[in-house]
């Protein structure tokens, strides 16, 4: 199983990931804090962290771009000196591409992309695929989606 985390400065979404499967196993959006408790407590036999990283396009970036630098420095190192020190950058750009073939994609773009691979969200009384699913969560399991493609030398 991956550990996969969409980071951001307050709080930030994860997915755990089954890596023969590609489903996902639990997911949430949760506080920083939480997420870094979490991650040496409940998150022990995840094999890797696929994180995705801020990459600079050149446009200024604002005070939570850098806080949320802090965290995923954070996440890492708490993940590397307590469950495995094998992690992961994915960069947004390397998500558009793989999900979607255009770096013009946006959010609703991967979340299309994948629905049309794994199937349907569904619903309370027929959960899908996606059930649950929420916001930042959609990013977080394209993280590891991309990471699982791209990257996969277990």
């Amino acid at each position: 199983m991956i550990l996969a985390i969409d980071p951001g400065n307050i709080e930030s979404a994860y997915c755990i990931i089954d890596k023969n499967t590609y489903k996902p196993i639990e997911f949430a959006k949760i506080g920083n804090n939480q997420l870094l408790d979490n991650i040496n407590s409940k998150f022990c036999d995840t094999e890797v962290l696929a994180i995705e990283m801020v990459a600079s396009y050149g446009m200024p970036v604002g005070k939570e771009v850098f806080e949320t630098c802090v965290w995923i420095g954070r996440f890492i190192e708490e993940f590397v000196n307590y469950v495995n020190p094998k992690y992961s950058y994915i960069y947004r750009k390397e998500e558009k591409i793989n999900l979607c073939n255009s770096m013009k994609a946006k959010d609703s773009n991967i979340r299309q992309a994948l629905i049309d691979r794994f199937g349907e969200v569904g619903t309370k009384k027929n959960p899908g695929w996606f059930y649950g699913f929420k916001a930042d969560i959609w990013s977080a399991y394209a993280v590891g989606i991309t990471y699982l493609d791209k990257k996969v030398n277990f």
